[in-house]
């Protein structure tokens, strides 16, 4: 069936967007550039992009609403039903995933009673939606969840579980690195390019983490850091000795250590001179 048009907003609320979206507007030469920071500021408003939402993205910029349906359901950052005041994302992709992602993502699902899609992915009390994400580009802190978008390297389930209880009962949760967290409508409206006012949030929001620079230390030719050995989940990790010359035997991991994106690459039968990885024979050969 057919749906009927999608309901306006308020008089009030629709005047104030209308200033907000001539202001987005005007930063571009093509209004048409404006459509995603203007979705950010319709979810700023009811915490998803819905239909009302994507009717006033069309009539601000003179698309129609398949076109800008199209953009809303493409950019999984635009939420398509109500949301909590927290997303929060498991990054499950490979290396996550490797390091515990999947276990976190289990854990966290159960501990809240949510589902896996749609509206059941929200809690009761409209506090944290919890949704797989894909990769983040912070492997070196795999794994990794985000809370509005705002990094939690290193998780456990124990560690994830304890950031959401947070989170429910309104104590301060801290980011790993990056800004402090806001709610999901307040994120929503930096992302549509409105300053944050919190007072300090800009200076804490920092840079890249130090495990992510080693390779930008080493091209710049400055001292190479000591080597780390990453011991199983939850032990404090220990440094190695100086690396060792060339001529050095081979180091040969113990069973105890734990090799993770931290460390360098190993040996495999592909790279390994004594053990070439011929070409696939022919069947029957």
């Amino acid at each position: 069936m057919p749906q009927l048009p999608a309901p306006a907003y308020p008089a009030e609320v629709l005047a104030r967007l209308e200033a907000d979206a001539k202001e987005v507007i005007a930063r571009y030469p093509g209004s048409r550039s404006a459509l995603l920071p203007l979705l950010h500021l319709v979810q700023s408003e009811e915490g998803y992009v819905s239909r009302t939402g994507m009717a006033f993205c069309a009539d601000q910029l003179g698309l129609t609403t398949a076109e800008v349906t199209a953009v809303a359901t493409f950019y999984t950052m635009y939420r398509r039903r109500p949301s909590g005041d927290y997303q929060v994302g498991v990054c499950t992709n490979t290396l996550c995933a490797v390091m515990g992602g999947d276990a976190i993502f289990d854990r966290l699902k159960e501990h809240l009673g949510v589902g896996n899609d749609g509206s059941d992915m929200t809690t009761d009390d409209g506090k944290v939606t919890l949704e797989h994400i894909e990769c983040n580009a912070a492997c070196d802190f795999a794994p990794v969840v985000m809370v509005n978008w705002e990094f939690f390297d290193n998780q456990t389930p124990e560690s994830a579980t304890r950031l959401v209880d947070d989170l429910i009962a309104g104590r301060t949760v801290e980011p790993t690195r990056g800004a402090p967290l806001c709610t999901y409508k307040d994120t929503a409206r930096i992302l549509a390019g409105f300053p944050d006012r919190r007072p300090g949030a800009v200076e804490a929001s920092g840079g890249a983490g130090a495990a992510s620079l080693v390779g930008l230390k080493l091209a710049r030719g400055e001292a190479a850091p000591q080597a780390r050995v990453v011991g199983p989940r939850g032990e404090t990790p220990r440094d190695t000795e100086d690396v060792q010359p060339e001529d050095a035997a081979p180091h040969d991991p113990s069973p105890t250590e734990h090799l993770s994106s931290h460390d360098a690459p190993q040996k495999t039968s592909a790279s390994d001179p004594e053990h070439p990885a011929g070409p696939a024979a022919e069947e029957g050969e």
